[in-house]
C-alpha cells in the first residue's frame, strides 16, 4: 500500500511538471496569429457587425493565463456616418493560474486603453445599438429565471485580489441626427484600487462630459465572501462642472435581499445658474429677481428600503432662506407621509415667474377645453398625510407674514389643515380649513378670526391701493362646493363680521357729500378735502347664500357721519346692489360722541357690476324721506316764528333750484 501511494505521487508530480512545461512552452510554438481571421469570423457572424483585431496579440497561460489585444474594431452597421462603434486601442488582462486551484481568483493586470464608443441614431429612429446579435429570447428568460433563483448564494471564490484595474483616455459619444442633439463624454479614466472581498476599494473617476469635468473619487466596501448580504460601506465625492459637489457617506445593508440604505448626503452649496450656463442651457425659469435661485445646498439622512424611506436633519439653504425638515413616506402605492418643516424666512415673490403676456384667443381656446376636463382626486383619497410647517416670516403677494404655523392631515380623502395661524401686520389671523374630495365635487369649509390688523399697509403691499384704513377685526365661517369659480360662487354659504376701528375709506368722501348739500342750503361753508371718509368704527356684518351676500346692519360711525348701509352682492352675477344712508351731524364732536343728533340725510346707492360699479347719490330717495324734518331742525336756531318760517321758506327755494323737477 505504501509502495501503491508513493508511486501515485511520483507519478502526480511528473504530470504537474509536465502540464506547467506545456503550457509554458506551447505557446512559444504556437502562432495564435493563425487563429486571428477564425476568430474575426466567429465574432461577426454571431453579432451581425464587422469585427477585426490588430496584428500585434499575446497569449500567456503561465504562472499567468492572460491576453493582450491591440487594436480592436467593432462595427456600426450599414448607413451610419460613422465605422466603428466600439474601438479599442490595447486591452491587455493577465490571471494568476494556481490560485485557481483553491479558489482563489488573482489578477494582474487588467486594462483598457483609449476605448471610444459612437452611438448614433439616424433620422428615422433606428440607431447602431440595436439588432446586434441573433435574437435568444428564450435563452435570456432562462438566464434570468435561473439568476433570480439563485439570489443570495455565496460566491464559488474564497479571495480576490487585482492589482492594476484601469480604462484610461476613454470617450463616448452621443449623436441623434433627428434632434441634432451631440453629446460627449471624453478624456474619460477609472482606476480602481485594492480590490479584495476584505479590504475597501477605492475609486478614482474622472472624464469630461461636452468638455466640462466631471470626477468621482472615494471608495467601496469591502464586500465580503458573500456579495449583496451584510453591510457594504460607501464613501464618495462627485464633483461635477466646476460647479457641483456632492458628498456621501453610509452603507448598504443587504443590497440583494433587503436592499436597504443608510447615508448622508451632503450637496454642498452651488449656483443653479452657473451650473446650467456651465453646459450651455438656458437657465428655465424666468423669476422676477434675476438674481434668484444663485445659491443652493441640501444635506440630510437618508434611510431606506423598497417599502419606505425617511429623511432626517435635513438642511436645505436657497439663497439667504434657510430651511430645517424631516419626512418619511411608506406604502407608496397609498402614499403614507410624515413631514416637519421649519423655515426661517423667504421672499416668495423673488421667485415668481415674470407677469406673462396676454393671453391669444387660441390659447384661451385650449385652456377653457383643458379646463372641462375633470380632476381626478383619487391619489388624494389614498393620501395618508401628517404635515407640520412653521416659518418665522414668509412674503408672498406683496405680503408678509410672521409665525406661521400649520398642521396638515389627510386621510380618507379628508384633508384638514388645523391650525393655520399667523401673525401680520401688527396682528393675529387664526384658520382653519377643511377639503372634503370623497366625491367628484370637493366641499369645503373654511373658518377666519383675525385681530388687530393694521388694514392700510395690508391693502398696500397686496393690492398697491390705499382703500381703507384702520384696525381689523374678522370673524368669518364659509361653506362652499366645487373646484370651479362658477360653482364656487354659486355654493357660497356662511356668515361673517368684519369691524375696522379708528381708520377711513378711501377714495370716498361722504361728509363733503353731504357738506357740499349743506352749503347750498346755506347751512356750512364748502371745503375742499382729499377724498376719504374717517371713522370710528366700520362695521360689516353679513351672511351669504349660494352666492347671494346680504348685510343688514352695515355702520359706519365718524365725528361728522353715521353711515347705514343696507342690501346685496350677487356673486354669480357679479352684480352690487346697496344703498349707503349717511347722516350728517350739524356738531363737530369728538368720536366717542353717541348723544342723537340732527343732520341731513344724503342717501348714496352703489350700484352695477364688480368691474364697473356706479356710485351716485339718491336724491329722490332723500326728497322723498324726512327732509322736511331736517330742514326744520337747520331752523330753529332763526330765531322768532316768523323769522324761522322765512328761514325755511328760503330753504325751499334753494333746495328747488338745487334739485329742480324733484319737488312739487
Amino acid at each position: 500500500m505504501k509502495n501503491l501511494l508513493k508511486w501515485l505521487l511520483i507519478i502526480g508530480g511528473v504530470l504537474l511538471v509536465i502540464i506547467i512545461a506545456a503550457v509554458m512552452i506551447i505557446p512559444q510554438f504556437v502562432d495564435v496569429q493563425k487563429y486571428k481571421p477564425v476568430i474575426e469570423q466567429k465574432v461577426t457572424e454571431e453579432t451581425g457587425r464587422s469585427f477585426t483585431l490588430g496584428d500585434e496579440i499575446d497569449i500567456s497561460v503561465f504562472p499567468w493565463v492572460g491576453v493582450k489585444l491591440t487594436d480592436l474594431h467593432f462595427g456600426s452597421g450599414k448607413g451610419y456616418k460613422q465605422t466603428d462603434m466600439i474601438s479599442v486601442k490595447n486591452f491587455e488582462v493577465r490571471l494568476k493560474v494556481m490560485p485557481l486551484l483553491s479558489k482563489k481568483i488573482e489578477v494582474k493586470t487588467f486594462v483598457l486603453d483609449s476605448p471610444q464608443i459612437y452611438l448614433e441614431k439616424l433620422k428615422n429612429g433606428k440607431a447602431n445599438w440595436q439588432g446586434i446579435g441573433k435574437a435568444q429570447k428564450g435563452k435570456a428568460h432562462k438566464e434570468e429565471k435561473k439568476e433570480t433563483s439563485a439570489e443570495g448564494r455565496a460566491l464559488p471564490i474564497e479571495a480576490l485580489l487585482v492589482g492594476n484595474f484601469s480604462i484610461t483616455n476613454g470617450r463616448l459619444t452621443y449623436v441623434d441626427h433627428k434632434t441634432g442633439v451631440k453629446k460627449q463624454v471624453s478624456d474619460l479614466n477609472l482606476n480602481l484600487n485594492d480590490i479584495s472581498l476584505e479590504n475597501p476599494i477605492g475609486i478614482a473617476f474622472n472624464a469630461k462630459i461636452d468638455g466640462k469635468p466631471l470626477s468621482l473619487k472615494g471608495t467601496v466596501g469591502p464586500i465580503g465572501k458573500n456579495p449583496g448580504r451584510g453591510t457594504i460601506a460607501l464613501d464618495f465625492v462627485l464633483k461635477a462642472l466646476g460647479e457641483l459637489e456632492i458628498k456621501l457617506k453610509g452603507s448598504l445593508i443587504d443590497p440583494v435581499v433587503s436592499q436597504t440604505i443608510d447615508l448622508e448626503f451632503d450637496l454642498l452649496p452651488f449656483s443653479p445658474r452657473k451650473l446650467l450656463s456651465a453646459i450651455d442651457i438656458d437657465f428655465p425659469v424666468k423669476t422676477t429677481d434675476p438674481k434668484a435661485l444663485d445659491r443652493v445646498s441640501f444635506k440630510a439622512h437618508i434611510k431606506g428600503n423598497p417599502g419606505s424611506i425617511s429623511l432626517s436633519s435635513g438642511v436645505v439653504e436657497l439663497d439667504d432662506s434657510k430651511l430645517k425638515f424631516s419626512a418619511s413616506a411608506k406604502q407608496f402605492s397609498s402614499p403614507d407621509l410624515k413631514f416637519d418643516i421649519n423655515l426661517d424666512k423667504i421672499d416668495l415673490d423673488r421667485y415668481l415667474p415674470e407677469s406673462p403676456a396676454k393671453d391669444s384667443s387660441p390659447e384661451k381656446t385650449k385652456s377653457s377645453a383643458q379646463s372641462k376636463k375633470k380632476t381626478n382626486y383619487e391619489p388624494l383619497r389614498k393620501l395618508v398625510l401628517d404635515g407640520k410647517i412653521k416659518a418665522g416670516e414668509i412674503k408672498a403677494g406683496g405680503a408678509t407674514v410672521e409665525d406661521v404655523d400649520i398642521h396638515i392631515l389627510a386621510k380618507n380623502g379628508i384633508i384638514t389643515i388645523d391650525p393655520l395661524d399667523l401673525n401680520l401686520y401688527q396682528g393675529s389671523l387664526a384658520s382653519r380649513l377643511k377639503l372634503n374630495v370623497q366625491k367628484n365635487n370637493p366641499k369645503t369649509k373654511i373658518t377666519i378670526d383675525a385681530k388687530g390688523i393694521q388694514a392700510g399697509p395690508l391693502m398696500k403691499d397686496v393690492l398697491e391701493k390705499e382703500l381703507i384704513e384702520g384696525t381689523l377685526k374678522a370673524d368669518i365661517e364659509l361653506a362652499m362646493k366645487g373646484e370651479k369659480p362658477v360653482m364656487i360662487k354659486k355654493t357660497l354659504t356662511g356668515r361673517g363680521e368684519l369691524l375696522f376701528t379708528d381708520g377711513a375709506v378711501i377714495g370716498i368722501d361722504l361728509a363733503n357729500m353731504v357738506r357740499n348739500v349743506k352749503t347750498r342750503l346755506g347751512a356750512g361753508e364748502k371745503l375742499e378735502k382729499k377724498p376719504r371718509t374717517d371713522f370710528a368704527a366700520l362695521k360689516i356684518p353679513f351672511t351669504a347664500k349660494n352666492g347671494l351676500v346680504n348685510t343688514s346692519g352695515s355702520s359706519l360711525m365718524s365725528p361728522l357721519i353715521r353711515v347705514l348701509v343696507t342690501g346685496k352682492a350677487n356673486l354669480v352675477k357679479e352684480m352690487l346692489d346697496f344703498r349707503v344712508e349717511p347722516k350728517f351731524v350739524a356738531t363737530l364732536k369728538g368720536q366717542g360722541d353717541s348723544k342723537q343728533r340732527s343732520g341731513l340725510m344724503v342717501p348714496v346707492l352703489i350700484t352695477g357690476s364688480f368691474a364697473s360699479p356706479k356710485i351716485r347719490p339718491d336724491l329722490e330717495g332723500m326728497i322723498k324721506g324726512n327732509l322736511t324734518k331736517e330742514i326744520t331742525d337747520l331752523t330753529k336756531e332763526a330765531g322768532t316764528k316768523e323769522e324761522q318760517k322765512e328761514k325755511v321758506e328760503d330753504v325751499k327755494k334753494q333746495i328747488k333750484s338745487l334739485l329742480p323737477g324733484l319737488l312739487n
